[in-house]
């Protein structure tokens, strides 16, 4: 495969040292317009006939609702910078497996759920907020207003960490994602109707526990 060794993932700052992984930025020829033109499946047989920037353009594809995902799970740039790393190192490891039954979207997200839910940690997660940081403009927002806006947003990322797994994944997909109840119980490997269960009680669950925060 045309993947480059590098110490972390270009732009994607990381405490660990990988055996491998991908650039995704300086130094990375970009790739040709060939590549560029091709669908995810051919895409997929490129790397695996080991075609030059061909993964390279599929983590480029897919690194931000990758790292979307991860920081869901664990709330803090550093940690899920270093799980979305770890994410395209098994999936690149694994892209033999990929049977193309689903879309390569979805495979990585399944491969992110997993490796979140999996992960043991003792460490205590910063919960940086990113809709703040990331996606709100806050220059025309009044202090009071930024700061009432922020303490809901703790307050949310608190009760979703308290979820059970299948709910908070499921909730995660759904709400964060935008992925359909179909698309969901793909990632997951559970009905649909398990899926829109799992979204309703942790709606419930949340919607108790922030009512219950407010008293």
């Amino acid at each position: 495969m045309g993947v480059a060794i590098a110490p972390t993932l270009t732009g994607i700052p990381s405490r660990r040292s990988w055996e491998l992984t991908v650039a995704m930025g300086d130094g990375v020829p970009p790739a040709d317009d060939e590549l560029r033109g091709l669908d995810e499946a051919a895409l997929v047989e490129a790397c695996l006939t080991g075609r030059h920037g061909a993964f390279d353009l599929i983590v480029e594809r897919h690194r931000r609702s990758v790292y979307q995902v991860c920081y869901r799970f664990v709330n803090n740039h550093e940690d899920a910078s270093d799980l979305s790393q770890e994410v395209f190192l098994r999936a690149y490891r694994g892209l033999k497996a990929f049977k193309g039954q689903s879309a390569l979207g979805t495979w990585l997200y399944r491969i992110s759920v997993n490796l979140c839910l999996n992960r043991v940690t003792s460490k205590r997660p910063v919960n940086e907020p990113l809709d703040e940081q990331q996606f709100v403009d806050t220059r025309s927002e009044a202090p009071h207003d930024q700061l009432l806006r922020q303490e809901r947003s703790a307050l949310v990322r608190a009760a979703v960490e308290r979820l059970p797994k299948k709910q908070r994944a499921a909730l995660v997909l759904r709400v964060f994602q935008d992925l359909s109840h179909q698309e969901i119980s793909e990632t997951l490997g559970i009905s649909v109707g398990a899926v829109k269960a799992n979204v309703f009680h942790a709606l419930q669950n949340l919607k108790k526990m922030l009512g219950q925060a407010k008293d």
